[in-house]
């Protein structure tokens, strides 16, 4: 079984950014089968592009734009790509990070597909300080990192104990082209409006009404990361109002308005 070193991964790399202790990988995926191997540091894909199908010992992931894997160190599987472009982005870490920020691997084990928007907006984020990479890029990937790990041990913490309400309620937003009104859900969910809005901050961490800007606006960055459409398009796709109302959502989470942001990307 082959072993990736630190900052191998299999395909063409666009860039490499090296950070403290971070390497960050823009890559695209060129084999169309990569058989059993594993990596020696943890690391995350995000998938930009195509498509990827990825199996380990436990589970399997058909894999599209805007899926998120975490992979802890010696953690085997194998990929399949179609017959499509695909292009995957890696953030790798080896000990000393961890050891640094005082966060326990061992809490991590294996491999896990990561569906949280707050946690896709992070890595969006990342992707973003990447191809900035100014004196405080290696801050605010760090910062944004130590906030993906605490969210996800919070996470997993909460899942047992959950209400069967959260998990189907979860499912619904996460569905594609849909938009809901609290009274929607509610009905849905047979919960009382005000009981859903008092609780959802408590299992999702945010509020309703952001929870579901997060996912428009992970959609919209996947959209513009593949320079096909009009910000027009984009904005309709994704169920914003008009334009000014898309750059002013994109602008208070990145910072930046869209059409900087495909410069910074491109």
């Amino acid at each position: 079984m082959d072993k990736l070193k630190k900052g191998e991964f299999y395909g063409k790399h666009y860039k490499k950014s090296t950070f403290e202790n971070i390497i960050i990988t823009d890559t695209e995926y060129t084999h169309s089968k990569v058989d059993w191997h594993y990596h020696e540091t943890p690391y995350f894909t995000y998938l930009l592009q195509g498509k990827l199908f990825e199996s380990n010992k436990k589970e399997s992931y058909l894999l599209e734009p805007g899926s998120l894997l975490f992979h802890n160190w010696q953690d085997a599987h194998y990929n399949i790509k179609p017959p499509q472009y695909t292009r995957g982005f890696h953030i790798e870490l080896n000990e000393n990070w961890f050891s640094n920020v005082d966060i326990e691997m061992i809490d991590f084990e294996g491999s896990m597909q990561l569906k949280s928007p707050w946690i896709k907006n992070l890595v969006n984020q990342i992707f973003l300080e990447s191809k900035i990479n100014d004196q405080y890029s290696n801050l605010s990937i760090e910062t944004a990192l130590i906030d993906i790990f605490g969210t996800i041990k919070k996470t997993e913490n909460k899942i047992l104990k959950r209400p069967i309400w959260v998990n189907r309620l979860q499912e619904l937003l996460l569905e594609e082209n849909r938009s809901y009104s609290l009274k929607n859900l509610s009905g849905i969910l047979e919960i009382h409006p005000v009981h859903l809005s008092r609780e959802f901050r408590r299992y999702f961490g945010t509020t309703l009404g952001n929870y579901m800007r997060l996912i428009k606006l992970n959609k919209a960055f996947h959209l513009l990361a593949l320079n096909q459409f009009s910000l027009t398009e984009i904005c309709y796709q994704c169920g914003f109002y008009d334009q000014s109302h898309f750059i002013n959502n994109f602008k208070s989470v990145y910072h930046t308005t869209p059409s900087r942001f495909l410069k910074q990307i491109s």
